[in-house]
Order: structure tokens, then C-alpha cells, then sequence
């Protein structure tokens, strides 16, 4: 789960990690009034979306007070776009309004899970401002990854080598070191998956100040941070993945036109890639679990048949848990009940699956029965090569 930067900078500033001063309107009047209760100096409007890149993409301005209103019209409302939104981009509802930073230096600074060694990976870089990516791919000896565990946390000789590897004046050591153990910590009680501060910068006064906020959480842990989910903008996120959380089926809509149901995450990434190896591209992501039944079928029914870039259908099932008659008959009435009319492969391997076969044999539906995933992908493009009619 995401939030938005003026949501992270609310959780920074309960942990005592220091923030530029400001606040978060929704209309111009109000970007103006938050304006001038700042300090005298610059006023830097930024829009809200779950994205990054928001300032090459227009999204972010530096301007002097007298141009708040003019800007915070330009911003709310656009379609801002940037390498981590679709081509279509997101519409910006909310600015953050803050005071501008005499910056003297901006720095990296992030915490990651890395589930290979099962610790806190803490990321710094004393190339502040810039994509990551880069700094790994073109300098990686200036991008420290230094491994905590969660058993005994983060310790005091690691704050040093965060604070040393940066390069930050001895002035400016002890606040950053603070900053990096609460950081650490706000990762740990909210059940993060990624914090990041891109820029962290050192004003010419010595002070740290986190000038960006993002952060992630894991969604297996949300029943935990009633607090958090309140934060939970849905605005931001797929229509079809909002409707397919609320009947607790793992969906992610993607870009291609064959639809996957599966039970399984590993078996779901490998119906996806079968298909792509077959020169087609999966439309989504959707677990439907061990314990579905016959609403949670046809509820996943509903959400694949919504996206209208879906042209057909795989079923791709295990019966383990969910056995195999089973999901037939709930195929079968989800089918009849939606009254669906794309085409159909279904492979389905385990529990009384012969069951099943004769439960699907037995309905009036039109699909294709495969016994292998190679078997089942090759059926997929014969589907899509017909002619529209055959």
C-alpha cells in the first residue's frame, strides 16, 4: 500500500524526523492561505500522486508567494505524468504547500526489506536528487547497502557508517544519526516496505531536513495499522484492483488481452510467463487462493471481464486446497450467471480433477480443456488467431 508524500511527512514529523514546515491544500484559496503562514522566503507547491519524477514532469514548482495561486491552478487538475504513471497519467486533487530550504547539499537516504537475507537493507548516497537506479548502475561505489537485522536493530556504529559514508560535516552528525535510528524505527512499527528520502538534504544552517518523503507498507500487515489503512487513497489506485480487494482476491491488472485465473502466486508468475513465451501478454495478475468458492469465482469472473482489453480467458488451477470439482461447478455457475462470452481454456491438475472434466463436459459452456501449461498457452493464440466471427 502507497501513500501520499504529505501523508509520509505527517508519520516523519510523529517520529521526530524534521520536515520543511506546511501543509496540504485541495484548492488555490487554500494553497495561498497556507502560503502565508509560512515563513518569508520561497514557497515550493508540489502535487500529490503516488509517483515519483512528479518535478520533471511539472508537477513541482519553486516559486515566490506573490505566484502561489497562479501555480497551484496549474498543478491541480493536471494530468501529470512521469515514468512511473501510464502514458494516460494521474490527476492531481491535493498540493503540499512548503517553505522553501536554503539547501547546501542533498543526499539518498532509504530502508528495503531483502527477503534473499531477511534483513533491513539501509541505502545512502551522497548523490541526493537523482534516480537511484542510475547512481547504482553508473557509480555503485557511491551507493551504501549496509545489511540490519531485525533481531538486535539498528546499532550506533552503523549510524556512524551511514553518517561517515555520506560525508556530512561533524556539525550535522549527531541530528543525522538521530534521524537514521528513528527512520529504523518508523520502518519497524508501521510495517514498512520501503521508506525513502530522495532529497535528504543539509541547509548551509547544518540542519537535516527529509525535503522528500515515500513511503510503502506491507499489505499483509495492514490488519495490524488500523491507522495506516485510513491513510489509503483509492483514487490512486486501478478501479478493478479496489473492487478485487474487497472480496480479498490478489489481482494487478497488466497491459495484455489474455486474462489468467489461478490459485497460487508461483503458479500465477508462471501462467503469466507461458504466455508472454508464447508471444502473448497476460492482462493481469489475479490469485483467486486456496479458499475460493463459488462468490469469489464469480466475483473474479466479474473483475477479468471488466477490463475490456481481455479477448480470453485461462484458467490455470492446482486442486490442492481448492479442489478440482470444485472449481468446476463454480466456473461453471459463475459462467452461466455473467452470462460470459469469451473464450476459454481450462487446465486444471490435482483433486478429483476427473471430477471436475466431467462436471465442465457436462455444461452447456464453449471452452478448451488442456492438460499441460504449453498445451494450455498454444490453445490461448489459436483463440486469438481466429477470425472475429469463427
Amino acid at each position: 500500500m502507497k501513500i501520499h508524500e504529505y501523508q509520509a511527512k505527517a508519520l516523519f514529523r510523529e517520529f521526530d524526523i524534521p520536515v520543511p514546515p506546511g501543509k496540504v491544500a485541495t484548492t488555490a484559496d487554500e494553497a495561498v492561505s497556507i502560503a502565508n503562514e509560512l515563513p518569508d522566503g520561497k514557497v515550493v507547491v508540489k502535487g500529490q500522486i503516488h509517483a515519483g519524477g512528479r518535478g520533471k514532469g511539472g508537477g513541482v514548482k519553486v516559486v515566490d508567494k506573490s505566484a502561489v495561486k497562479e501555480t497551484a491552478n496549474q498543478i491541480l487538475g493536471m494530468q501529470l505524468i512521469t515514468h512511473q504513471t501510464d502514458p494516460e497519467g494521474q490527476k492531481v486533487k491535493t498540493v503540499l504547500v512548503e517553505a522553501g530550504s536554503n539547501i547546501a547539499k542533498e543526499y539518498y537516504l532509504s530502508l528495503i526489506l531483502d527477503r534473499a537475507t531477511d534483513k533491513v537493507i539501509v541505502m545512502a548516497s551522497p548523490d541526493g536528487g537523482m534516480d537511484i537506479e542510475e547512481v547504482a548502475e553508473k557509480t555503485p561505489e557511491r551507493l551504501l547497502k549496509l545489511p540490519v537485522s531485525p533481531a538486535v536493530g539498528i546499532q550506533p556504529f552503523q549510524l556512524r557508517q551511514v553518517v561517515t559514508f555520506l560525508g556530512l560535516p561533524k556539525e550535522a552528525q549527531k541530528e543525522a544519526m538521530k534521524m537514521v535510528a528513528n527512520l529504523y524505527k518508523l520502518y519497524m512499527e508501521k510495517d514498512c516496505s520501503l521508506l525513502e528520502i530522495n532529497p535528504l538534504v543539509l541547509t548551509a544552517e547544518n540542519n537535516m531536513i527529509a525535503l522528500d518523503g515515500k513511503i510503502n507498507f506491507d499489505s499483509n500487515a495492514l490488519y495490524r495499522q488500523k491507522d495506516i489503512v485510513e491513510l489509503r487513497d483509492t483514487d490512486e489506485e486501478d478501479p478493478l484492483e479496489v473492487e478485487a480487494s474487497k472480496y480479498g482476491l490478489n489481482y494487478i491488472k497488466l497491459d495484455g488481452n489474455v486474462a489468467c485465473m489461478v490459485n497460487g502466486a508461483g503458479l500465477a508468475m508462471a501462467t503469466m510467463d507461458i504466455i508472454k513465451l508464447h508471444g502473448e501478454a497476460p492482462a493481469n495478475f489475479l490469485d483467486v487462493g486456496g479458499s475460493a468458492n463459488k462468490e469469489s469465482l464469480e466475483n473474479a469472473f466479474r473483475i477479468l471481464m471488466s477490463d475490456k482489453n481481455v479477448e480470453v480467458l485461462l484458467i490455470n488451477i492446482f486442486g490442492g486446497i481448492l479442489r478440482c470439482d470444485l472449481l468446476a461447478e463454480g466456473v461453471v455457475a459463475a459462467a452461466k450467471s455473467l452470462k460470459m462470452d469469451l473464450p476459454m481454456v481450462i487446465r486444471m491438475k490435482g483433486t478429483n480433477v476427473e471430477k471436475g472434466k466431467e462436471i465442465l463436459a457436462n455444461s452447456d459452456l464453449e471452452f478448451a480443456v488442456a492438460e499441460t501449461m504449453t498445451e494450455a498457452a498454444e490453445k490461448v493464440v489459436q483463440f486469438l488467431k481466429q477470425p472475429v466471427g469463427v
